[in-house]
């Protein structure tokens, strides 16, 4: 039930904050106003904070506007470098130092009553993070909604492998909306006529040569997180991107952890969870949707969606992102006890649906919500399904003569991506018109890979893909293992963990895997529906984490273990438990060019032979977080 507003709202636009270097970020505030006169009222009222690259403005503002209405000091400030702020922009260094300022700067003022929170999604969900490792006495609670953990480890890389989710959030939300570009239309004009997909098509791009040269602070950061893979180097120790190294040191205060099974920051946010509520003494939450990330429908979440890519869950999934949030902080901030009947962890369970066909064209996958006491669920146990030689996956343990499977890898042929835990993988729709009528901000985006569940096959549009279009397990480059049909459900919920032991003759190499939850055919889908829950990647440099580059021998067997996003689904009887492994998914991960040169420019390809080992000795598998049902 949708709460009702008790007060007008005055706005002051534009504040100027200033940083402790004498920076001014500008800032919009939202007061609780009488309704007739327009009047600020005098009682000094809690202050919400969202720090955004996106502008203040639009949707924001009405956000801003609809918790001052109910009873809140609401600031929603342009970020350094951004909009309307102050500063040079380099993605994330200054927002811990920023938003420790910023917050005391609100509990100082005499309509705020000391005590501050904060929200935010994406974006504002990092900034959070990072303005809590310096602990500010004001901060009282927050809602991090899609947020990172360790930029190095699942978010900027990706176990040793590159995201390029951040080039194209450079050359279209980022760069695009940087203050150059807003202050020259011939940058703009620019920006606004580059092809996303035909940048990634003609990578590796180089300094000085991209479209981003226009604005060389945005380049710089990008190369620095594409060429950087040490966890020595300054940048992955910074309280902005790696907020695991502070853990210890992060404010304690009330914290809700929300995010999606199909998320971009799905890992981080069970991660934060998981190691924070056994760490501090305040009240931690977990909240998991089956969504996708929420960039298209900034700053609200995916949310009041029921449905993630081509796959539907029913009504049962919609939750109304505002009104929670209120709960929240009328609880922790107001003493409401609105919150009180909220379990420390929740989620949807997805996979209970019928698998027809909606009015949509959507499968049915269905699901419904559940809650714990802790994560992943104590009534959890982790079981082994092993890679067979004849293809199969099963908890029986291969044999000593399990024997290997060998495929060629080509770096110029990659593994397409069809949805997944996707965002930002965009580019702006093509126009013919003259493109300085039309500013970046009316211009629509375009996704280039899909976000979601998706039958995992390839179509005319598909990025990256080529005739024959079909199922991704029918190339020669995926190894599939896949479970007979089942003969009762299997429910998993939790973390994934897969070790691959494989080798290649080349001196560096990708391995991938992806989770399936494998249809039978049936009348509305007549070869079945191959649906993705979970994938990842493990490049052979950096395997099991390493800090510093570890390049391999070629020939020799490594495990190469990989930890997919978590999820939880129900694999109802008929269906098949599929793994695919393979060594690339493109665009959601970089390609490795199997030569052992630099993470990224290098211009030289080989094509490597990789392969898999199933045996006794080296048994490929994966470990599913099981429960009993």
């Amino acid at each position: 039930m949708s709460t009702e507003s008790s007060y007008g709202v005055r706005a002051e636009l534009n504040v100027p904050v200033e940083m402790r270097d004498g920076t001014r970020l500008a800032t919009d505030i939202y007061r609780p106003a009488d309704r007739e006169t327009g009047e600020p009222i005098d009682t000094p009222k809690p202050a919400l904070l969202d720090r955004t690259p996106y502008n203040k403005r639009g949707r924001l503002e009405r956000h801003g506007e609809w918790y001052a209405k109910r009873g809140y000091v609401v600031a929603i400030q342009d970020c350094r470098g951004r909009f309307e702020s102050e500063g040079e922009y380099y993605i994330f260094i200054d927002e811990a130092e920023d938003g420790y300022d910023t917050v005391e700067w609100l509990a100082d003022r005499d309509y705020c009553d000391g005590q501050v929170g904060t929200f935010g999604t994406s974006y504002g969900a990092w900034v959070q993070s990072a303005l809590a490792t310096q602990d500010p006495p004001h901060l009282e609670a927050m809602f991090i909604n899609q947020g990172a953990a360790n930029g190095r480890h699942a978010t900027f890389r990706h176990n040793g492998a590159f995201e390029l989710r951040w080039l194209c959030w450079a050359l279209t939300l980022g760069g695009g909306f940087a203050k150059r570009a807003l202050e020259n239309e011939d940058i703009q004009q620019l920006l606004a006529n580059v092809d996303v997909r035909d940048v990634l098509a003609d990578s590796p791009i180089r300094p000085g040569q991209s479209p981003l040269r226009h604005i060389p602070n945005y380049e710089e950061w990008v190369f620095d997180i594409m060429t950087s893979g040490s966890a020595s180097d300054e940048l992955w120790q910074s309280a902005g991107i790696n907020f695991e190294r502070y853990y210890d040191e992060l404010a304690d205060v009330p914290t809700v952890y929300s995010g999606a099974w199909y998320d971009s920051y799905t890992k981080a946010t069970c991660d934060n969870f998981d190691s924070l509520s056994g760490r501090k003494s305040a009240d931690q939450f977990l909240l998991m949707g089956p969504w996708t990330h929420g960039w298209n429908s900034y700053p609200l979440p995916s949310w009041n969606k029921s449905y993630s890519g081509e796959v539907a869950f029913g009504e049962k999934a919609v939750r109304d992102y505002q009104e929670t949030r209120l709960r929240f902080f009328d609880h922790y901030l107001k003493g409401k006890g609105t919150w009180s009947d909220q379990p420390t962890v929740q989620y949807f369970r997805m996979g209970t649906g019928d698998g027809r066909q909606t009015g949509n064209n959507q499968l049915f996958h269905g699901g419904e919500w559940d809650a714990a006491d802790e994560w992943p669920p104590s009534d959890v146990e982790y079981t082994t399904y092993y890679a067979h030689h004849d293809g199969t996956l099963s908890t029986d343990k291969p044999s000593e003569s399990g024997g290997t499977t060998s495929y060629e890898f080509d770096p110029k042929n990659p593994v397409p991506t069809i949805g997944g835990n996707c965002s930002s993988y965009i580019t702006y729709e093509p126009r013919e018109e003259n493109l300085l009528e039309y500013p970046l901000s009316e211009r629509k985006l375009f996704d280039i890979t899909g976000r979601g569940g998706y039958d995992q096959r390839t179509r005319e549009d598909t990025f990256g893909a080529n005739e024959p279009y079909g199922p991704l397990e029918q190339r020669d480059d995926v190894l599939v293992f896949r479970t007979p049909p089942l003969t009762d459900r299997v429910e998993i919920t939790g973390p994934i963990r897969v070790s691959v032991y494989g080798a290649t003759d080349a001196p560096d190499t990708d391995f991938t895997a992806k989770l399936i939850d494998e249809y039978p055919p049936n009348q509305a889908f007549p070869n079945g529906f191959a649906l993705n829950l979970s994938d990842t990647i493990c490049r052979a440099r950096y395997r099991g984490y390493r800090d510093e580059p570890d390049f391999i021998t070629p020939g020799e067997v490594y495990e190469f273990y990989m930890e997919p996003y978590p999820t939880a689904n129900v694999f109802e009887p008929g269906h098949r438990i599929r793994l695919d492994i393979s060594s690339s998914n493109f665009p959601r991960f970089d390609v490795n060019h199997n030569t052992g040169g630099p993470l990224y420019g290098d211009r030289e390809y080989r094509a490597a032979t990789n392969t898999v080992h199933h045996n006794a000795d080296h048994p490929t598998q994966i470990e599913l977080p099981v429960r009993e049902v």
